[in-house]
């Protein structure tokens, strides 16, 4: 195997990881950010006021966007088993 089909693999597999765990937890940080104004704004230090937002955010997140992670994986994982011949051969 070649340096540069061993460097476009691993950057194919990085930009996959990036974009699933950014369709999850970019919400997550949004609302997080959102609740820590809030709390600065208002001076209210409540730990579980944190917290409970962004848990219910990225559980939605993942039930609205599990179909659509899932394809990706699966799309991403057959190219890799149909790439398995070019890169042994």
């Amino acid at each position: 195997m070649s340096p540069e089909v061993f460097v476009e693999i691993l950057r194919e597999s990085m930009f996959m990881v990036i974009l699933l765990v950014s369709a999850v937890i970019v919400p997550s940080m949004i609302v997080g950010l959102i609740v820590a104004v809030f709390q600065a704004a208002t001076s209210i230090n409540e730990q579980t006021m944190s917290f409970l937002p962004r848990l219910i955010v990225t559980l939605l997140a993942l039930s609205w966007g599990g179909n659509w992670l899932v394809q990706k994986l699966m799309d991403f994982t057959f190219h890799m088993v149909e790439q398995i011949p070019q890169v042994v051969g």
